[in-house]
């Protein structure tokens, strides 16, 4: 009987939104809980390729199923990026909350003279859930919106103050916890990933 899967992220935003929306009787915890594995390098050229690599790694090295997600910003003006730098676009890393603002304030600095109607953006999660020996299930979401040109909101992480989702006339780091994780990329992910990781847990 499988009763604890490990969600391969040290980012307590993304965990809290990953329990809240599986919300199945198996306990979930975090990469904080294994102080002494090594890091997974991600260095896919696409965000599924590291979703992969990330679940099937922390699967062998901990022996649980593994949830593993790599997501990230794409911006048409820019050629898709960030795209799987989201993370790093800045080149900083360390205090999580220094490093989504200087990623925030390159993209803002490189679409500065970029006008409202080319500033079009989607988030992108893939997700991908590995046993030790193979791929058990991968699926993806996403979500359309554009960049405004400044920081609004208090809630989410990552590019969520500049993201803004016309149809709801807010950005996402203004939106509830809740509200984000009906719309969200991740969350459109995690709705795909629920109903087939129920199946494999009834199979164990």
């Amino acid at each position: 009987m499988i009763n604890k899967i490990l969600v391969a992220s040290t980012n307590p935003g993304k965990l809290a939104e990953i329990r809240a929306m599986l919300d199945l009787a198996v306990e979930l915890v975090g990469l904080k809980d294994f102080p002494n594995i090594g890091e997974i390098e991600e260095d896919g050229q696409t965000f599924a390729e590291n979703a992969r690599k990330k679940a099937t790694g922390y699967a062998k090295a901990t022996g649980l199923w593994t949830i593993a997600d790599d997501s990230g910003l794409l911006i048409d003006v820019l050629r898709g990026e960030p795209g799987v730098k989201s993370a790093r676009f800045a080149g900083i890393t360390g205090d999580r909350k220094l490093v989504d603002k200087r990623n925030i304030e390159k993209v803002l600095r490189l679409l500065k003279d970029v006008p409202k109607e080319k500033r079009t953006a989607r988030f992108v999660c893939c997700l991908c859930l590995a046993s030790s020996d193979k791929i058990l299930a991968e699926t993806q979401g996403t979500i359309e919106g554009v960049i405004i040109d400044a920081p609004m909101g208090e809630n989410g992480f990552g590019y969520d103050p500049i993201f803004f989702v016309t149809k709801l006339n807010k950005t996402v780091a203004q939106l509830a916890s809740d509200e984000k994780n009906l719309i969200s990329h991740r969350g459109n992910a995690i709705r795909k990933l629920k109903p087939l990781l129920k199946q494999l847990l009834k199979q164990f």
